[in-house]
């Protein structure tokens, strides 16, 4: 990894009051640190991103925690550089998260920054949603910007357990999306889905998350 560049945003009090104990605090900081780095340098990050690491991307991450029930299972579905997985697993060590990215580029990014934070709760996987179809189950699939509703769906709800949730993050048309996204919500037996605005940890950052669940079975989130 790169050393610490000049660019780094400082730590703003929000992500003090989130990040409540000293060691996750550390963690977070560096992450943001790598994000700003080696993030950049490698086109996982624009550079106009690098000083509003904090409150665009990695407090609005955190937000998303709060829908997550205590040790759950994770999978985080076009990973990149980590958002929302490795927020998620730095905010809540009690979470088992999976990063899952095609691209090596970022694949590498990801088990790079795995092992420079010490995650011990993060396993990276290289390759599409598809490819775990019939193979894993989890308890939450996440997803942010990665894909329309309607084509998440696809992707994401066969990986969900019986009693989990897919949480897509997304920005102003999510209730398009959802509109849109009815006829695949039909055809896989989906609840209507939930539009969601979640309070981080700090009590002010939130993310709008739209939440689907199984229409037979109860979802726990």
């Amino acid at each position: 990894m790169t050393d610490v560049s000049r660019e780094t945003p400082s730590t703003p009090e929000l992500a003090r009051r989130a990040f409540s104990s000293a060691p996750a605090l550390r963690l977070a900081e560096r992450y943001v640190e790598l994000l700003a780095t080696a993030g950049v340098e490698r086109g996982l990050i624009g550079p106009r991103e690098a000083p509003k690491l904090w409150e665009r991307h990695v407090l609005n991450c955190l937000a998303l925690s709060s829908a997550i029930s205590p040790g759950a299972t994770v999978a985080d579905l076009g990973s990149g550089a980590g958002l929302p997985g490795l927020v998620l697993a730095i905010g809540r060590p009690d979470l088992h998260v999976t990063l899952v990215e095609p691209l090596l580029r970022r694949t590498t990014f990801l088990g790079e920054a795995v092992e420079e934070l010490g995650l011990g709760n993060v396993r990276v996987r290289r390759g599409r949603a598809e490819e775990l179809h019939g193979r894993d189950l989890f308890d939450v699939v996440t997803a942010r910007a990665l894909a329309p509703l309607d084509r998440l769906l696809g992707w994401g709800m066969p990986l969900v357990d019986g009693r989990g949730a897919l949480l897509a993050m997304k920005g102003s048309s999510a209730a398009d999306e959802i509109r849109a996204a009815g006829p695949v919500l039909n055809r896989l037996r989906c609840a209507p889905a939930e539009l969601l605005t979640l309070t981080g940890p700090d009590g002010s950052c939130t993310a709008t998350v739209v939440r689907v669940v199984r229409r037979d079975e109860p979802g726990l989130g």
